[in-house]
């Protein structure tokens, strides 16, 4: 393990909370049979992750990122990932870019959790496909694989953003109705996140779609909707 591998470890190490801890792995699902079954956990909060992880990644390596981002403990690779953005965000020809695309996408099998998704893929792969081709979505959706639908999902959140839904409604029609939990939670995040810029696209889709919803994904997409409205989608009487 390289040097600077181990002080940004150590430096974790450092600000790790007894509590948190014992906390995390209830909260991220770690037992047995559990999304997160078998994870560990130092106990550092995201604020300090981020901290670290913008006070090393102009430096840091890709073969050091790998080391970060195959860690055991959950902290190290999110930490690694954080670091993995910041650097994408700040290179700015297109071969680097992809060149961090690619590094992203070889390390997806450690991208296993809903945070580490959500704290990654939209700032790279939304980022960098956002005028390309999206076929890599619907493959990542067709995937049968959790985490890696998940990145599909919510990498279309950069660009709703900015004001493009397409992609963003037919990947959500693609898995909305997915076995997980976690799934319904994505798409009806993403919806909410289209509505708040077009709540007219957003209740289109969801005339069209809601009987056949999840209620999880439902309650998510129409959460800041007028209590009336939501009532109605609730109780089927849209």
């Amino acid at each position: 393990m390289s040097g600077l591998t181990e002080q940004i470890i150590e430096a974790l190490k450092d600000k790790a909370i007894p509590e948190k801890a014992l906390f995390f792995p209830r909260f991220f699902k770690t037992g047995p049979g559990e999304y997160g079954e078998g994870d560990l956990f130092l106990g550092v909060t995201v604020p300090v992750q981020r901290q670290i992880a913008k006070q090393f990644f102009k430096e840091i390596s890709l073969e050091e990122l790998t080391l970060l981002i195959q860690h055991p403990f959950h902290e190290v690779r999110l930490t690694g990932l954080l670091a993995l953005v910041y650097r994408f965000e700040k290179t700015k020809s297109e071969p680097a870019q992809k060149e961090l695309v690619d590094f992203y996408l070889s390390h997806l099998d450690h991208v296993n959790n809903w945070d580490l998704v959500d704290s990654s893929c939209h700032q790279i792969l939304g980022n960098f496909y956002w005028k390309r081709d999206k076929e890599l979505f619907y493959e990542l959706a067709d995937s049968g694989h959790l985490w890696r639908q998940r990145v599909a999902m919510i990498s279309s959140l950069f660009w709703i953003k900015r004001g493009e839904f397409a992609d963003a409604l037919a990947l959500a029609e693609k898995l909305k109705n997915h076995p997980h939990d976690l799934m319904h939670k994505g798409v009806g995040w993403m919806l909410r996140e289209i509505g708040n810029r077009n709540f007219e696209v957003e209740l289109k889709f969801l005339k069209k779609h809601y009987p056949t919803m999840p209620r999880t994904a439902l309650r998510y997409a129409i959460e800041k909707f007028p209590e009336d409205l939501r009532q109605d989608f609730l109780k089927g009487r849209i």
